[in-house]
């Protein structure tokens, strides 16, 4: 009787969440950690450890590395928005407002990770990544505010991220694809090299979006073509061959990046075209009114004549 009320709890918590986060390889993984599959033990003992679980008391290298993380207060999506809105204290233009809203959640998600770990690539990608976004904003100073709001909330300093970036991209002057992936194999001192020695060493290394654009900047400034069909053999040859980590994510990322900038490119280009055709429609109304202004002084000084006319033939009838 135990074990049925224990299963039934344990599906019913299973089906609340479902709603929230994805399930299935949470439960299997759970037991897989605490030493072994359904397969190894009766499903009454794979419950029970299931049910008995303590946050960071597993016998596992992963708690034991991230224990100290039990029980921190996490501020949460809503407060780092309200943290963003209160910093920027201007409305955020209504075409980019679903778009900030989407980054501000997602970069927060990534920073509050025990995994995460901030590096010049991965600040290399953020700044990219808003620097394309918000290129044609139509308030630039605004968009300055976004930017450094968006760090503040994060929990960052702007100049930090910015000047850890520019490291980065020092180095990369003058560097070939062959010098990327070798730094990245953890040969030399340079930065890179130094960032993929830790990386490397590191089993619960976190990939985030931001780490993928940062290297898709790198290729930028190597001469890469920006296209995914040059950019994806590059990506699994640093990521997977160099550093060891999985690179299908990163492809996908640089998929999504070179769909957002191809659309981004073609408003920008409708939006010249549409300034183009508005200059030349202004300049046709200008011309329009300048020839209607030339016409009534010309009427003007015919009706001039006329009346000078007029005046000397009553004169001479007089």
């Amino acid at each position: 009787m135990k074990v049925l009320q224990r299963s039934l709890i344990v599906l019913l918590a299973s089906s609340t969440a479902a709603a929230f986060s994805p399930v299935g390889p949470t439960f299997a993984r759970n037991c897989a950690l605490n030493g072994g599959g359904i397969a190894d033990d009766s499903i009454e003992e794979s419950i029970n450890r299931a049910v008995e679980y303590q946050p960071g008391m597993a016998d596992t290298e992963f708690a034991r590395r991230y224990k100290q993380t039990k029980g921190a207060t996490i501020k949460t999506v809503g407060e780092a928005f309200a943290d963003f809105t209160k910093t920027l204290q201007v409305p955020v233009n209504a075409l980019y407002k679903n778009m900030i809203t989407d980054i501000v959640g997602t970069t927060h998600l990534t920073v509050v990770n025990a995994r995460f770990e901030r590096d010049g690539i991965w600040c290399l990608g953020m700044i990219s990544a808003l620097d394309l976004l918000l290129k044609n904003y139509p308030e630039q100073d605004v968009a300055s505010k976004i930017k450094s709001s968006l760090f503040k909330c994060s929990g960052f300093k702007e100049e930090d991220v910015r000047a850890d970036a520019k490291i980065i991209m020092d180095w990369a002057k003058g560097k070939s694809k062959e010098d990327v992936s070798s730094a990245l194999k953890g040969e030399g001192d340079s930065p890179l090299a130094e960032l993929a020695k830790s990386a490397k060493s590191n089993e619960f290394w976190m990939y985030s979006k931001f780490f993928g654009i940062g290297l898709i900047a790198l290729m930028d400034e190597l001469g890469v073509e920006m296209n995914a069909d040059d950019v994806y053999p590059v990506m699994e040859d640093w990521l997977n061959t160099s550093m060891g980590k999985p690179h299908f994510t990163a492809c996908s990322d640089s998929d999504t990046y070179f769909k957002i900038k191809g659309k981004l490119d073609m408003m920008e280009t409708m939006m010249k075209e549409i300034e183009i055709r508005e200059k030349k429609r202004m300049a046709e109304r200008l011309e329009e009114k300048a020839e209607a202004a030339l016409r009534a002084v010309e009427r003007d000084s015919q009706m001039a004549e006329e009346i000078k006319k007029e005046a000397k033939e009553k004169a001479k009838a007089e």
